[in-house]
Formats: C-alpha cells, structure tokens, sequence
C-alpha cells in the first residue's frame, strides 16, 4: 500500500514476532475504532427496530430489544474488525488467527443474546397470570430459566472452545462421566426438583390449601420448596415431606370444594313406633330445609335399617359453604335441633346394650 511508504522508517522495521511496528500500533487502535464503530451501528439498527417493535401488541419483543445492546454492539464491532483487519497486511498466520478470533467474539455475541432471551422468557414467565395464580410455580420458573441459562452457557462454552482449535470430544466425554456420577451421587436430590416441577405444573394444591396425604398426615401448606414441602398440622407440629416422594402419593385437598357435606345416623330406641318414626322423618327434613345455606338438590333422609339395638335414620346432606367454622355451627344448630324433635316425638336415642341371660341352675 503506498500509504504504508508514508511512514517513518522506524515504524516500518520489523518488530517482534515478525510484525512491524505500525503493525503493532495499529492493532489497539483497530480494535478500538471497530467497538466504538459497533456501538454507534448498534444503537442505529435498535433506533431502526424501535418503532416497528412498539406496534406490536406483545411486550416481550421490547425486552429482548433493550437486553440486545450489548450483543449487538459486540457482532457490528465483529464486523468492522473483519473488514479493516485485511488492509493491516498482516502475515498469513496472524491473519488466521484474527479471523479465528473475531468468529470466536461472533459465536459468543450469538450467545450472549440466547441468554438475554432465556432472560426476558424467564421474567415474562414469572410474570405471567399462569405463574402468578400457581405460588409454587413462582419459585420453579426462576429456577428453570437459571438452568437454562447454565445450559446454553455450556454450549457456548464448549462452542468457543471448538473454534479456538481446542479438541472438545475428550472434555464432552469427561463432562458425560462426571454428569452421571454427579447424577447418581445427587439421585434424591434431584428426584425432589423434578417432584417439585411436577407438583408446580399439576398444582394438586397451593400454600395455605388443607390436605390429607394418604391418610397418613393431614395439615396446612405452609411453604412449598425445591427440595421439599411443610405441612401444619392440627396440633401446631410442622412435617416435611420430600416434593419426589409427595409427588408419588394421593393428595386429597379440601380447598377446591365448593361445598360440605353433613352426615349422620340417628338410632331410635328399639320401641319406637312407625308414627312416631315417620313424624322424626318429617321433622328432621323439615329442619335441613329451613337452613339458608342447604344446597337443596340433593337431600336423604331415609329410614335406613333395623339392628338389633335400634331404628336407624340416616341423614345427609350438603351446605353451600367452604368455611368450615361455618359449617361446624349449621351443624351444632342441627344436631340440637334433632335431639328436640326426638324428644317432642315422644321417643329417645338408642343406647348400645348387652343383655346376659342366667339359666336357673346353671353352675358358675
């Protein structure tokens, strides 16, 4: 280049590692012209993008615009570079190995964007309505898009680390290795994430929910971690249940119950006559009736059986309430109520005998 005859003859000596001079001064200088280029191209292609972006009804295609800046600003200086770099007439192999970097900064401002995109989805997803009525899921998806982000990451890494000549296939195989002894050193660990984004997608039940687990235990959620679940329970005790094996059991939760039921036999003493028995029938329809709250499409009250001990009466029936103090007072209110009618019918309660029979002169 005839601008190169130009230069002083100490500029134009070779320097170290066969570069001249103005070689090496012309590298720094280079790299920062091509940034300080790619960040003014950069914030043109985002102004450029801007009003076409906000037309949208979406929001997210703004985020990922704003989280874009540094990227973008990374792959335009990419470019610059890659089109000075060629009249810098560099020697073949520092040229090679240029290009080799500025591919290497490309592949990573790919990445660096991936990220801000699993980002923006992480924080759109936390925000969202779904995530919000689901409180477990609000601990679970930051949790997703951070092993996203960690994953992406990995690829990236070992991407650059490919295109920097390094010989991947020994670091995958170490990688695979040390995965799955991690994985086998870590099975329970894991077993409670994964029970926890399965109890975060299904939601059997939400904090504050009364459950019953199997039977077994039966309590209010207090917290519901990545690791395991806190139930109260009545007696004020605290029970941590692991979320693997909690996923795996039959939860029974009365929070989505629309209503209560109330059931109950009333035993008759064994004289009872059927008038009376058919006016305690009556009377005690009449009195679930008369409740306000009674969901009156489905009400029994039916003479049910003959024991030895006594005429049972079975009642059931359901309340349209989901408060159970609620539901425990229309119950007291019933149960006086039926104790009255029995007695103005004239009869009374069974209570369970055993009668012994004595044979005259047996021996005892």
């Amino acid at each position: 280049m005839w601008l190169i005859e130009l230069f002083p003859a100490a500029l134009r000596a070779e320097g170290p590692h066969q570069l001249r001079y103005w070689q090496w001064l012309a590298l720094p200088v280079v790299a920062l012209a091509a940034w300080l280029v790619g960040l003014f191209l950069g914030r043109i292609v985002r102004a450029v993008l801007a009003p076409a972006v906000r037309r949208t009804r979406v929001t997210w295609d703004n985020e990922i615009l704003e989280g874009s800046g540094r990227p973008l600003t990374l792959a335009c200086a990419v470019a610059v570079a890659r089109l000075v770099v060629p009249f810098l007439v560099l020697p073949p192999l520092w040229q090679e190995r240029i290009f080799a970097g500025l591919r290497t900064a490309l592949v990573a401002a790919l990445f660096w964007f991936v990220l801000r995109v699993v980002t923006v989805a992480g924080e759109l997803a936390a925000r969202s309505a779904w995530a919000q009525s689901r409180p477990a899921s609000r601990s679970l998806v930051p949790l997703g898009a951070r092993i996203l982000q960690v994953g992406v990451l990995g690829v990236a890494v070992v991407t650059v680390m490919s295109e920097l000549g390094f010989r991947v296939t020994g670091i995958l195989a170490g990688l695979g290795i040390g995965g799955l002894a991690l994985a086998l050193a870590a099975q329970k660990t894991v077993e409670n994430l994964f029970g926890a984004f399965a109890m975060g997608l299904d939601q059997p039940f939400r904090v504050g929910d009364f459950i019953n687990v199997e039977g077994l235990v039966m309590g209010t959620v207090e917290t519901v971690g990545l690791r395991s679940t806190r139930l109260r329970t009545l007696e004020r005790t605290v029970i941590t249940i692991p979320n693997g094996k909690l996923a795996d059991l039959r939860i029974e939760s009365f929070a989505p119950r629309d209503r209560i039921r109330f059931a109950t036999v009333l035993g008759l003493v064994r004289g009872t006559t059927g008038a009376q028995v058919r006016r305690v029938l009556a009377e005690v329809e009449a009195a679930l009736r008369a409740q306000p709250k009674l969901w009156a499409d489905a009400v029994t009250v039916r003479f049910k059986e003959i024991t030895p001990t006594s005429l049972d009466l079975e009642v059931q029936c359901w309340f349209s309430t989901t408060d159970y103090a609620e539901f425990q007072a229309i119950r007291q209110e019933l149960l006086l109520t039926f104790l009255d009618l029995v007695e103005r019918a004239g009869t009374s309660f069974a209570v369970p005998t055993s009668a012994v029979h004595v044979k005259e002169g047996a021996r005892v």
